[in-house]
Parts: C-alpha cells; sequence; structure tokens
C-alpha cells in the first residue's frame, strides 16, 4: 500500500514580473491556521530580503474566498494547551505586523470573503482591492470574541473609529461598495478578476523607486504612531536621505529632459537610518 499523499503546503508563492503572489491555500474558505501563519511569516522574511522581488500580492487560493478567519476547529486545543494567546494570537500578531511593517508595496487581492482574521490580516497591506460581489466583515463578537489580531488598531487606522464600531460591534459584514466608500478597500474589481487587478497595480508598484515607496511607507506609519512635530521631523530625515540616492537623481534628471524615468535602485533600507 502507498503511502497517504502529504498535506497541501498552507502557502503557496509564486514569483514573476518582480512581484511574489502568496496563496493562502486552505481551500474552500482559506481559514488561517497556525501552521499557514508559519509560513507565512517565514515567507516574509524571505521574500524581504530577495533583490528579484519588488512587491508583494497576498491572496487566497481559490475562487470562493481571501481568507474566512481563523480555523476555529484549533481553538478549543489552543486555549487548553498554554492559552490562546501564547498559541494563537501571539504568532498572528507578530505575522500580521511582519505584513503591515513590510518593507516592500504590499497588495491584498479579495475574493468574495474576508472575514476576521482574514480581513485583520489584507488590513496590514498597503492596498487592497476586492471583487464587486466581495463581502467584509469582523464577525468575532457574534462568538463572543473580538478582533485579537490587530483589526482593531489597523482597521480602525483605515476607516475611523465610528465605522470600526460598526464593523466590530454588529459583526455585519458589508459589501465592496459601501467598503470602497469607506475607505477600508482601494478599488473594485469586476467578480473574479481581484487577483488580476492586484497583480497589476503591484507590477507597476514594483517597476516604481524601492527607495521612494519604502520612505513613503514609513512616513505613513509615523503619521499614526508619532506626534505631529517628531512625525514631520522624521519626514524631512527621510527626504534628505533619499535626495542621495540614484533614483532620485534620475527622477529629476528624467524630469527635466521630459523623458520616463528609469529606476534601478534596489531597497536598501540602511540609507535611511544613517
Amino acid at each position: 500500500m502507498s503511502d497517504p499523499s502529504p498535506d497541501p503546503p498552507p502557502l503557496i508563492v509564486e514569483i514573476r514580473d518582480r512581484v511574489a503572489t502568496l496563496y493562502l491555500n486552505n481551500p474552500p474558505l482559506n481559514p488561517v491556521t497556525l501552521r499557514m501563519t508559519r509560513e507565512l511569516g517565514a515567507a516574509l522574511t524571505r521574500l524581504a530580503d530577495d533583490p528579484e522581488v519588488g512587491a508583494i500580492v497576498l491572496t487566497g487560493a481559490g475562487d470562493r474566498a481571501f481568507c474566512c478567519g481563523s480555523d476555529i476547529k484549533e481553538f478549543p486545543g489552543l486555549v487548553a494547551d498554554r492559552g490562546i494567546v501564547s498559541t494563537k494570537l501571539g504568532t498572528e500578531n507578530e505575522v500580521y505586523g511582519q505584513v503591515a511593517h513590510f518593507p516592500k508595496p504590499t497588495v491584498a487581492a479579495i475574493e468574495r470573503l474576508a472575514l476576521g482574521g482574514g480581513l485583520e490580516l489584507a488590513s496590514g497591506c498597503d492596498l487592497i482591492v476586492a471583487s464587486a460581489d466581495a463581502k467584509l466583515g469582523l464577525p468575532e463578537v457574534k462568538l463572543g470574541g473580538f478582533p485579537g489580531s490587530g483589526g482593531t488598531v489597523r482597521v480602525t487606522r483605515r476607516i475611523g473609529i465610528g465605522r470600526a464600531s460598526e464593523l466590530m460591534l454588529l459583526g455585519d459584514p458589508i459589501g465592496a461598495e459601501q467598503a470602497l466608500a469607506w475607505g477600508l478597500i482601494n478599488r473594485i474589481a469586476p467578480a473574479g478578476q481581484a487577483l488580476a487587478v492586484a497583480r497589476q497595480l503591484a507590477k507597476r508598484l514594483a517597476a516604481g523607486p524601492a527607495q521612494a515607496s519604502y520612505a513613503c511607507k514609513r512616513a505613513l506609519r509615523n503619521a499614526f504612531d508619532l506626534p505631529e512635530d517628531q512625525a514631520i521631523a522624521r519626514s524631512l530625515d527621510l527626504s534628505e536621505a533619499l535626495s542621495q540616492t540614484k533614483d532620485f537623481g534620475e527622477g529629476v534628471v528624467a524630469f527635466i529632459g521630459k523623458r520616463p524615468a528609469t529606476f534601478s535602485d534596489r531597497l536598501d533600507t540602511t540609507v535611511f537610518d544613517r
């Protein structure tokens, strides 16, 4: 008798045109498992240092969901083991934080469903594309819980406390049009086309100036994390460092010469730490 086939990998990574596409691979609804979270963290660490990757797209395998949230079947064992924070939420917060602080542009491609931990994960991305038939929500309150993997912070920063309160306290999902109006997502794609649209955005981002993109991401985070005067002071430091890069010089010369800029710098975050 042959050995049973191995479990499918919980995460699939494809790299093309300097864009890495990461598929949450637990179809049909791609619930988050502890193994998936750990593999996502390991992949993000690799891709952050890969000079051939300029942007990433995060999506779900199949056509039924980006991610429906946590695999609830894991909960009893995790709670009985060492508590849900040390066994699950701590790891999720660490990895979702990697997404939020990833040094290169990130795009989430949501097809149909992004609920609970799935929406918390997507909200760490710079840009979110959702299909026209998507439903997005944080229904944890209906299980007697609340969003414990960064959603109370990242979703609230995207849409404000009033709208976030509605999502979290009522637990009802919203459609793509409402999500766009609220600022929760950036683009609506035709049904079945969220990944294609997200890849086009990511390809454009990957072809852009890597150092400038990184500086933008840091300045945007500082706008929330620091008092106004400190955030502005840091933005000046970033501008000074950026002005010394090859891509900045190319952008200026190209503008004066009335031609498209050709950016060639690969990301070097140490430029901004001097």
